[in-house]
């Protein structure tokens, strides 16, 4: 059960292939060895909510806990301090290959500094070392090789492991919010004005990278965004303040995708509908030719094809 295939596909609107993370690697794992996980990840979901070990502003991987009750709080939390007459401002978190450096004995001290029970621990402990996966592409020797990756991607309990891992990564802000879905964190801060909140987020952001390191875990650069909110009403000059981070200068967005949303310093929804309907109309003329009249799938297929191809993209959010 430790042994997996790994189906290599190239992602798509790269400029070339040479790089090797310009690849998804779709790991297909034993049928048998997914229940026994899904069950674990019931069991170990539970255990975590009663023993606390869960940050409460933690989302995703859990059972009414997903993307949209993260953006709905991120919202929330901006909103409230625009409405007190504070400047906003939000920098977005991304762990880079946070799956790829789960450390199995730090997870597990975590989990048994936390109160979960010795057995399932010791069953954690036992899930994550020593797994093995060949790659699945043309010219390949289809060998078993051992993998340094603590968490199998596709996993049902992986995300789960990976939630509990970065629990610790949400410091008090004193205005302010640290909210995170799985490996996204956006660090919210009000004050009176943008360089202000520049500065509150310098200390969160350096708490943050600290504990990460001794995770073994760090922060993706390109998926870095910082954003300065305000009210449709406000007539005030665009604030353009950046932040430095590790020497590195990052100018505030006018539209940032977090946590699978697109955002506006305005917080109006048209962009991010915008792009669905984009989608869905390109997966709508992509799917149009197999419904040409007198041949083709049969009416019902096609609605199928609606619901399962265009409804989801298009109603997303």
């Amino acid at each position: 059960m430790k042994k997996a295939n790994g189906i290599v596909l190239d992602k798509p609107g790269k400029p070339h292939y040479r790089i090797p993370s310009y690849f998804y690697i779709i790991v297909l794992l034993e049928t048998v060895s997914k229940i026994l996980e899904r069950l674990s990840a019931l069991h170990l979901a539970v255990a975590a909510r009663s023993l606390g070990i869960l940050h409460p502003n933690q989302c995703g991987s859990l059972t009414g806990l997903g993307c949209f009750d993260a953006v709905a709080t991120l919202i929330y939390e901006v909103r409230l301090l625009l409405a007190a007459s504070l400047k906003v401002s939000t920098f977005f978190l991304d762990v880079k290959g946070g799956f790829d450096n789960v450390c199995a004995n730090k997870l597990a001290g975590i989990l048994a500094k936390g109160g979960v029970s010795a057995y399932l621990v010791a069953w954690i402990k036992s899930f994550l070392p020593k797994r093995q996966c060949r790659l699945i592409f043309q010219g390949t020797p289809k060998i078993f090789c051992p993998v340094a990756v603590a968490t199998p991607q596709g996993s049902p309990i992986f995300p789960l492991l990976f939630v509990l891992y970065i629990a610790s990564l949400h410091p008090t802000i004193p205005q302010g919010l640290v909210i995170s879905y799985v490996d996204d964190l956006p660090l919210i801060v009000g004050s009176d004005s943008e360089r202000s909140n520049i500065h509150s987020l310098q200390h969160p952001f350096s708490v943050i990278q600290r504990q990460g390191a001794d995770l073994g875990i760090a922060f993706s650069v390109p998926k870095t965004e910082l954003i300065h909110w305000r009210t449709p009403k406000d007539r005030s000059d665009v604030a353009f303040t950046p932040i430095v981070i590790n020497h590195m200068l990052f100018p505030p967005s006018q539209a940032v995708r977090g946590l699978g949303y697109w955002l506006t310093p305005t917080i109006q929804s048209s962009i991010h509908f915008g792009r669905r309907l984009d989608h869905a109309q390109a997966s709508f003329t992509t799917i149009r030719p197999l419904s040409a009249a007198g041949k083709g799938l049969s009416s019902w297929y096609n609605r199928k094809l609606v619901f399962g191809a265009i409804l989801p993209i298009r109603t997303y959010g």
